[in-house]
Formats: C-alpha cells, sequence, structure tokens
C-alpha cells in the first residue's frame, strides 16, 4: 500500500529568535499563496500540530477537507532555555553547547529542551499512526525529521534542506521504499 504525506510548514511568524514550542502566531496575510498552496494539495485529511501557528495555518487550507484531531507529536523541536532566545544570546552564555548542538546534532539537547533524535522519534510515532494519505501541517524540525527518515541521512546531511514557511514536501512510501517527491517547493 502507497503511503503520502504532503508536508507543509506553517505560516511566518517573523521570529528572530529559537521559538520551538513557543505559541506564537502565525502571519497568513498573503492569502494568494494559500489559495495556491490549498488547490495544489489533494482531497485528503488534514491535521496539524497543536501549535497555534500550524493549527490556523492548517484552517485556512482545509476547505472542504475532513480536519483530524491537532496531534502535539507534530509540535516543532522544544528548544527549553533556550526558547525565545536568539542564537546570539545563547551563544553569548553556552557557546560549546550551542555549536554541538547544530553541528553534531542527534542527543544533544538544549537545557530542559529536547534532542534532534528525541523530537524525531516523537514526530515518527505521530507519523506511523496517521492515515496513508494526509496533509501534515507543522514545523521546521518535525519536516526535516520526516525526510531524514525518507532519505535514510544522517541529521547533518537534512540540516542542508531549506523549508521556508508555506512551502510544500511531499514523501511516499511504497513497497519498495522511501520516495522524496518534492522538498521546499514555494506555490
Amino acid at each position: 500500500m502507497t503511503r503520502r504525506l504532503w508536508l507543509v510548514r506553517h505560516g511566518p511568524t517573523h521570529a528572530k529568535a529559537m521559538i520551538g514550542w513557543t505559541d506564537r502566531p502565525a502571519d497568513l496575510s498573503d492569502t494568494d499563496c494559500l489559495a495556491r498552496l490549498s488547490a495544489a494539495l489533494p482531497d485528503v485529511p488534514v491535521i496539524s500540530s497543536d501549535l497555534s501557528r500550524a493549527m490556523a495555518t492548517a484552517d485556512a487550507l482545509q476547505g472542504g477537507r475532513t480536519r483530524l484531531p491537532h496531534d502535539p507529536r507534530l509540535r516543532e523541536l522544544h528548544f527549553g532555555a533556550w526558547e525565545n532566545r536568539t542564537h546570539a544570546e545563547v551563544d553569548a552564555t553556552e557557546p560549546a553547547l550551542l555549536r554541538a548542538f547544530w553541528e553534531q546534532a542527534g542527543d544533544i539537547s538544549p537545557p530542559g529542551g529536547e534532542s534532534w533524535n528525541q523530537m524525531g522519534r516523537r514526530v515518527h510515532a505521530a507519523m506511523d499512526d496517521l492515515p496513508p494519505q494526509v496533509i501534515i501541517v507543522c514545523h521546521f524540525g518535525p519536516i526535516l525529521a520526516m525526510l531524514q527518515r525518507a532519505m535514510g541521512c544522517d541529521v547533518q546531511a537534512v540540516f542542508a534542506h531549506r523549508i521556508e514557511p508555506l512551502s510544500l514536501t511531499e514523501i511516499a512510501v511504497e513497497d519498495a521504499g522511501w520516495q522524496v517527491l518534492r522538498i521546499n517547493h514555494i506555490l
């Protein structure tokens, strides 16, 4: 059976800080972009993380599609004590840990936050529970985690991909394995 996932990153927040679990709203003023994106999506169920920026984006894209309950497992990576702080602010107090977190991503986590691997396990568990065809409105980190799984690559390789707000990434899982159909597609 083929599984197909349409991954949409929420609308822009214009934040300059790390806002993983911080509930910051999305700017959904680009209604033309939202209309193009909605028109490009199939008539399959829509699910989002439970953060308002993802929920509001999913609401804007829903149209006549079935809406599934929000899933907190689709949240962005939790930055813990680094939430709402810029990279420069964290670099001023914890430069070695910040550098290791990004350059050796995996099991390293911010104080009180989660590691890339912890976030990946959470997102993969959610992904495995979803219907075979679904639109997922979520965040940069979870989209990269799903891509990493699909591509079978390491964290540093998947970090090379940009995932812009309101972009579409599409993956399929078939008997032969994973297939990445498009990444960061802007409509």
